[in-house]
């Protein structure tokens, strides 16, 4: 019926005459001076008016009215003034479809669209209030949108209609609402009993409360629709799968407490809930879930063999792990096979992760013996990692698996150094190459920079010079020791970075042996200058500072002697924390002397 009348009215709207500029710029600006002067209910008796009380029907070739104009920009007075002249233009459509009434609550003007609602109530426009835009949205979803919470109350009081339609994009007020979070309206819309739920993506309002874990809308839609529990989206994914995958633990008990069959829910795909919780790592869900139905499926319908604990090793989720292995009904999936014969520990192992390792071997009943349909362990998963891929979670996993069966002889136990130098091949030695050049340009830069530095400040001494007779030329604090040790130091870093330069530039690095010797000269030097400028630094400052500064001096220099320790605990932490976590005796085993530099491509790049 509202589509009758917003046709008929269009039809209308092409017989109208077009709007006098005058009368559209005072529309736009709300001039209501202006329009006392144009139209003769306003206008002074002695003075002839420029239009008729007919010629506020004249539209812009969009069809919009003078009171379309004033309600996209808010003009409250304009526009009941024109509205006192032809109460008519309340009810008439633009080209889009909307009434002013439309246009107001879509562009945000509430005490406008309130205003005109009350009108329409007083005319007895319900038709006119039903009415909505191309996109079949009324003036209740657009009050829903802009956050018009009062104006979306009176609208539903004057027409509880309203709440039936959906726009083109499938969306009722009560989504939007519950989607918006606005808790009232929703409320109010379902005491409608014929209200829409309906929502996009062939979601409904019981998704939304899922979604956004609104608890006390989604139990009085279970209340008073409990069939929507059921009810998938486009994804085929229901309320309570929604629930699980966002982590809405409160919804989900609302769901469970109404209906506990829910919780053994299986979607088309073979996915039971526990299987999605553990994809994303939600232990609470899973929690709650086991709580309410401690013998929820746990295992993927259309794969028997896969389970939620191979689907949370496969995504990383250590807590998830730990929660299955402290649940006892779940304890038992630690041993569970795949069709490919793989425990949860074969993958653990394959994706080198050492919490997932280490949470899977914490548990008392897991069989690390277990082959799979191609005959291997999960300890011999390891042998078949490529040795750039060994890096120090690799290793870790290693120690794990050496300490839950030291007697296990697929566990790759020689030194890591020895093995990746004996399975070397074009690849790595290609590698090696690219690491090498990338390494000398690294250096090479640094001791540039460093030999910059240093010869800059032989000649820009702390102090100035003298330039008494029979003295010129001759820094003024010559004699001070501190001063000795700062020439001293800067010649000594400046030498280092030099050399550093010069090996890096000039040494015959496509060699292995001379690679290694390279190496450790350069690095060893390298460090030398660094700590050779600190302390030319540093006794510069003190030369300087020193006669009226000394507790900043001593500060300073404090300060300068800190920088190569905490150098040194930065580059070496990762394999400090790791031997202390394995402890010294692990340790020695799978690394061997670590100090030992061979030219293996892993080895190498780890020390650039």
């Amino acid at each position: 019926m509202t589509d009758i009348a917003s046709s008929s009215a269009q039809a209308q709207q092409q017989q109208e005459p077009p709007m006098a500029e005058e009368l559209l710029k005072a529309a736009t600006c709300g001039e209501t001076d202006t329009m006392r002067m144009l139209i003769p209910a306003f206008s002074d008796p002695e003075t002839t008016p420029v239009f008729m009380a007919s010629d506020l029907g004249g539209t812009t070739p969009a069809g919009n009215t003078c009171v379309h104009i004033s309600c996209i920009h808010g003009h409250i007075v304009f526009c009941m003034l024109a509205l006192q002249v032809d109460q008519s233009l309340l009810s008439k459509v633009n080209h889009e479809g909307e009434t002013p009434l439309v246009i107001a609550a879509a562009h945000g003007h509430a005490n406008l669209a309130s205003l005109l609602l009350k009108r329409c109530n007083d005319l007895g426009l319900q038709d006119t209030i039903l009415c909505h835009d191309k996109d079949k949205s009324n003036a209740l979803h657009h009050a829903i949108r802009n956050g018009s919470m009062d104006l979306a109350i009176q609208l539903l009081e004057a027409a509880p209609a309203l709440s039936r339609h959906v726009n083109i994009y499938r969306e009722s007020p009560m989504f939007m609402a519950v989607m918006r979070g606005f808790r009232d309206i929703a409320l109010q819309l379902l005491e409608i009993y014929d209200s829409s739920h309906a929502g996009g993506f062939c979601r409904h309002a019981l998704h939304a409360a899922a979604k956004n874990g609104d608890q006390v809308i989604a139990a009085q839609i279970m209340k008073k629709h409990p069939q929507l529990a059921r009810i998938a989206d486009s994804n085929e994914d229901t309320p309570i799968r929604l629930a699980v995958c966002y982590n809405k633990v409160g919804v989900l008990r609302e769901f469970l407490q109404h209906d506990i069959s829910l919780g053994y829910e299986v979607n088309n795909q073979g996915f039971t809930l526990l299987t999605s919780a553990a994809t994303r790592g939600h232990v609470g869900v899973a929690r709650e879930l086991l709580n309410h139905c401690p013998d929820a499926p746990y295992r993927h319908v259309h794969h028997q063999e896969l389970t939620c604990l191979h689907s949370a090793v496969q995504n990383g989720h250590t807590k998830f792990i730990e929660f299955i292995l402290q649940t006892p009904q779940l304890q038992r999936l630690v041993n569970m096979q795949d069709s490919s014969g793989r425990t949860a520990l074969h993958y653990a192992v394959e994706r080198c992760n050492p919490r997932t390792v280490a949470a899977l071997l914490s548990c008392k009943g897991i069989d690390t013996t277990i082959f799979d349909t191609h005959g291997e362990s999960a300890a011999s998963l390891l042998s078949g990692i490529t040795s750039h891929e060994k890096n120090l979670d690799w290793k870790e996993v290693q120690v794990l698996m050496l300490k839950a069966d030291p007697k296990d002889d697929d566990i790759p136990s020689d030194n890591l150094h020895k093995e990746v130098k004996q399975q070397e091949t074009i690849e790595s030695i290609k590698e090696r190459k690219s690491t090498t050049q990338r390494y000398t340009t690294n250096t090479s830069l640094v001791a540039i920079l460093l030999a910059t530095i240093t010869f800059t400040a032989a000649f820009t001494l702390p102090g100035g010079y003298n330039s008494d007779p029979g003295s010129e030329g001759i820094p003024i604090i010559s004699k001070k020791a501190a001063f000795q040790a700062f020439l001293i130091f800067d010649t000594l870093a400046m030498c280092s970075a030099f050399v550093v330069a010069v090996i890096c530039l000039m040494g015959r690095w496509e060699d292995d042996r001379f690679t290694s010797y390279y190496i450790t000269v350069t690095k060893r030097l390298t460090w030398f200058a660094y700590m050779g400028t600190l302390a030319a630094f540093a006794a510069g400052l003190y030369t300087v500072l020193s006669s009226r500064r000394h507790w900043m001096a001593i500060g300073i220099c404090l300060l300068v002697g800190f920088c190569p320790c905490l150098t040194w605990l930065i580059s070496k932490w990762p394999i400090l924390k790791l031997n202390y976590w394995l402890g010294k005796r692990w340790f020695s085993m799978l690394f061997g002397d670590y100090r030992v530099c061979q030219p293996s491509s892993s080895v190498f790049r780890d020390m650039v």
